[in-house]
Parts: C-alpha cells; sequence; structure tokens
C-alpha cells in the first residue's frame, strides 16, 4: 500500500524522458532565419511538441492522483519523497510548457515581421525597376515645353 502501482513508475519514466527530449528540441541554438520556409517548418515542430504537450497531460494527471492517494494510505516520509519527485516534475513541465508557448509567440511575431519586409522589399524594388525604366528614357528636345512639362510631372 506504501508504494505506487507499477503504471506509476512507467509513466513517471515516460514523461520524463519526453521532458527530456522536449527540452532538448526547445534548448536547440536560435539562429538568426532569413528563410520563411524555415520558419515555418520550425514552428510546425514547435505546434506538434505542443500538442505532445497538451497528449502527456493525462499522463501527469494520472502521477498527481497517484501521489495523492499515496500520501493518504501510506506513511509520511514514503509519501514525501514522491511528492517532492513530482513537484520537481511539475515545475520542469511549466517551465517547459511557459518556453514552447514563448517560442511559438516569438517565432510567430518573426515570422510576421519577415513577411512584411519581404513584401516591402518587392514593392520596393517594383518601383526601383519602374524609375529605372523612367531614368533611361529619352529626354525630350531642349524646345519642347510641353515634353519637358510633361516629363516634370513624372519626376
Amino acid at each position: 500500500d506504501s508504494l505506487p502501482p507499477a503504471h506509476y513508475k512507467e509513466t513517471m519514466n515516460t514523461i520524463l524522458m519526453w521532458m527530456q527530449q522536449s527540452e532538448t528540441k526547445l534548448s536547440m541554438p536560435q539562429v538568426a532565419i532569413a528563410e520563411y520556409e524555415t520558419m515555418e517548418q520550425r514552428l510546425r515542430e514547435f505546434k506538434a511538441l505542443q500538442s505532445s504537450l497538451q497528449e502527456q497531460q493525462k499522463g501527469l494527471s494520472y502521477l498527481s492522483t497517484a501521489v495523492e492517494e499515496l500520501s493518504r494510505k501510506g506513511p509520511a516520509e514514503v509519501s514525501q519523497s514522491y511528492r517532492a519527485e513530482l513537484d520537481v516534475v511539475l515545475g520542469r513541465w511549466k517551465k517547459l510548457s511557459a518556453q514552447l508557448a514563448e517560442q511559438c509567440q516569438k517565432l510567430e511575431e518573426r515570422m510576421t515581421r519577415l513577411q512584411r519586409f519581404q513584401n516591402d522589399t518587392r514593392t520596393l524594388k517594383k518601383w526601383m525597376a519602374e524609375v529605372d525604366v523612367f531614368l533611361k528614357e529619352e529626354w525630350p528636345a531642349l524646345g519642347d515645353s510641353e515634353a519637358l512639362e510633361k516629363q516634370l510631372e513624372q519626376c
């Protein structure tokens, strides 16, 4: 009665392994990415990790319930050690969840900025091409005041 069921240890190991893998993925150095497709891929990975986080939530709930039952049935020192173990896991879980949400938000903001920058760059390049065509046009004759006025208006 003073020990948790075997399923408890399996679930704990599964969650700890999952958190370790997720923390490793999140701790990858953030490099400056200038390619929208790469950023989209990274965001998909983060969203998949968030989805996986939700799936693992059931296991975490089970662990909490098991520790509660253990603290009612078993000796105080045993239940305290399991509660301490669970508290460490819950702390890591909250930190991981917050980091994941923050990374998603930052990446979405950067993607928006990059897309805006790319749109502005395309507009500027188009304008520069039009100006280039204009500048290469033949200048009107010096006496043609109507053509000169038209070109002045275009300038």
